[in-house]
């Protein structure tokens, strides 16, 4: 399970392939993923609310298959100057199979590798 860090509408996603090998995924690569839980964007999607705004806000459903780059990882990455970089959880930013991200905004910080 990994966090998506954009705004495409998706919050929390699932790993299914590894387009580069068959071990883990590194901070870069390509992943196919599942969107396993949709992101709620504004006090219109409560009850009473107007959903309209809310579809068009969500690229992407739940259950939907998609391409992705993992930008954060709780495995150590060490760098060729020797500094290891490490974070809290496993993220990633959805794109599209041309490589274009889906979302306009990233939500969260990550390395320049």
């Amino acid at each position: 399970m990994l966090n998506c860090i954009d705004n495409s509408g998706a919050s929390i996603v699932e790993c299914v392939a590894n387009l580069r090998m068959k071990r883990h995924a590194k901070i870069g690569d390509r992943i196919i993923v599942v969107v396993q839980k949709q992101r709620n964007f504004g006090e219109g999607s409560g009850p009473g609310g107007s959903s309209a705004s809310t579809a068009a806000a969500n690229k992407v459903r739940r259950g939907d298959i998609r391409h992705a780059i993992v930008v954060r990882t709780k495995k150590k990455l060490q760098r060729k100057d020797g500094m290891v970089v490490r974070f809290d959880d496993n993220a990633c930013v959805l794109i599209n199979k041309a490589g274009e991200p889906l979302g306009t905004r990233l939500t969260s910080e990550f390395p320049i590798i």
